[in-house]
């Protein structure tokens, strides 16, 4: 892999390799690290390979090696460090192959290992394809990708990185005996009173006061009567649920060890869980994932940035105040966090202590107003309901892509990209995420970096995973 940098550094900078050496990570904090600094882990990256993927100048694309043995599903990574807005390519990435059976034991408070959670043997490496055989009938397997993008620090991207999967697993084994087994109904939860029936029961206790009936119904002596309306819990809004927990779950525990741990900066997350027949996709900020299926493009994912709250805020003053009260609690933010914009009023996005909102700044004011955001969290695709071809693929990507090409470009480019390629080579969809990055990156030029029609490229970190669907329905 070393061999790699190199050359692709050569190949952008006439053989020059810049002699700036990457400092340790620190965030500035006496307490120790929670995890160490790295970059995704089925890059298998040594050391050195890291600092050489580090030159902000040359900006070389790192891609999964072809002598290792590739990640499920044929996925296809590439990504690159920023141009120096920050030390350290602030951006991580994970990828799981995981067993999910019913909790035998106690609660976990703190999931580093999950003894309930069988993990494929030969991640994190990226080699194999497959789970191996497993015995027990009791479980479920689960396929896992996910993006942080971190802010004011990479701390929060590697600990949501190491440990949000095992939250995940840790929520999905409470309904994993609903889940497997098709033939138990979904559970069914109590909705609230009807309005007619609020007021019925008004009407009722004004005339039994007038008749001054105790014990008469709706009288004040007699406790009222109340309807319900049944609703029914699809196992699809089940695994919903348990994964946007597994989000508050790492948001809270990020916290926490906030005072035992130096973990800087905050995080967006971008998650895909594939399990019996659907992806689940799940994005806190303002990464992206969208499908392309017969060249058109489906969106899978609402982000969250300054713009779409102040819309979102401005609308609800006008037409909701009332809702207003009922949004905002107030966290500490740690001093070393704050950033040049204090004082300017800014919109936050950090996974450290929420991992669906933004935090408002005001100057002199360390008390944050959490702003969450409406909409659906988690977005489902059913893989059944489609045959897909080899070039229909689900792309994650952090802003670093999206803020220079639309979705349009990139659908028209991964189209366009993987027709030209072996069909047989399974390396094909890595080639694909590393033209992306290439397209949003650019090439260094006398006005900075740039792409296509002479446009300016993207300074930030980029990276990207390119998963093909039809994988999905071979599973299926």
């Amino acid at each position: 892999m070393l061999t790699r940098v190199k050359s692709a550094v050569a190949n952008f900078m006439g053989g020059i390799m810049a002699g700036s050496s990457v400092s340790e990570h620190s965030s500035g904090s006496d307490l120790p690290l929670r995890f160490p600094y790295g970059r995704p882990e089925f890059l298998g990256l040594s050391a050195d390979e890291v600092e050489c993927s580090a030159d902000h100048i040359a900006r070389p694309i790192l891609i999964l090696n072809k002598e290792t043995k590739r990640l499920p599903w044929t996925t296809g990574y590439a990504e690159v460090i920023n141009a120096g807005k920050s030390t350290h390519n602030e951006d991580q990435a994970s990828c799981e192959v995981l067993f999910v059976k019913k909790k035998t034991g106690g609660t976990n408070s703190t999931p580093n290992k999950n003894t309930s959670t069988k993990r494929r043997s030969s991640l994190p490496n990226g080699e194999g394809l497959q789970l191996k055989e497993n015995s027990e009938n009791d479980g479920i397997n689960l396929y896992y990708w996910s993006l942080f993008d971190g802010h004011a620090g990479s701390g929060a991207a590697v600990v949501a990185s190491k440990l949000l999967h095992h939250h995940i697993v840790e929520q999905l084994q409470e309904i994993v005996e609903i889940l497997k087994n098709s033939a138990v109904l979904p559970p069914t939860c109590l909705g609230e009173e009807p309005e007619s029936m609020v007021t019925n029961s008004r009407t009722l206790t004004r005339a039994a006061s007038l008749r001054g009936g105790v014990g008469a119904p709706g009288s004040p002596n007699t406790p009222p009567t109340r309807f319900f309306t049944e609703k029914k819990i699809q196992h699809e809004s089940l695994v919903t649920g348990a994964i946007e927990s597994a989000f508050k779950e790492m948001d809270l525990q990020i916290e926490r060890e906030r005072t035992v741990y130096s973990i800087s900066g905050g995080c967006t997350a971008l998650v895909v869980v594939y399990m019996l027949g659907k992806l689940y996709v799940a994005n806190a900020g303002d990464s992206r994932a969208i499908i392309i299926r017969n060249k058109e493009v489906i969106p899978m994912s609402s982000e969250f940035t300054p713009e779409t709250e102040r819309q979102r805020l401005q609308y609800l003053a006008f037409m909701q105040p009332h809702l207003l009260g009922n949004e905002f609690t107030h966290l500490e933010f740690p001093r070393r966090v704050q950033r040049k914009e204090v004082g300017k009023r800014m919109l936050y996005r950090d996974f450290n202590m929420t991992g669906w909102a933004y935090k408002s700044i005001e100057e002199d004011d360390l008390k944050f107003p959490l702003i969450y955001g409406e909409g659906k969290k988690v977005r489902v695709y059913n893989l059944l309901q489609y045959e897909h071809g080899p070039e229909d693929v689900l792309i994650l990507a952090t802003d670093g892509l999206w803020d220079v090409l639309l979705n349009e470009e990139v659908a028209e480019a991964v189209t366009n990209f993987l027709p030209n390629c072996d069909p047989d080579d399974p390396h094909r969809y890595t080639l694909a995420a590393q033209d992306l990055v290439m397209r949003a990156r650019g090439v260094l030029k006398d006005r900075g970096w740039r792409i296509s029609n002479d446009r300016l490229g993207s300074g930030d970190d980029i990276s990207v995973y390119v998963i093909p669907l039809i994988h999905g329905n071979n599973l299926s």
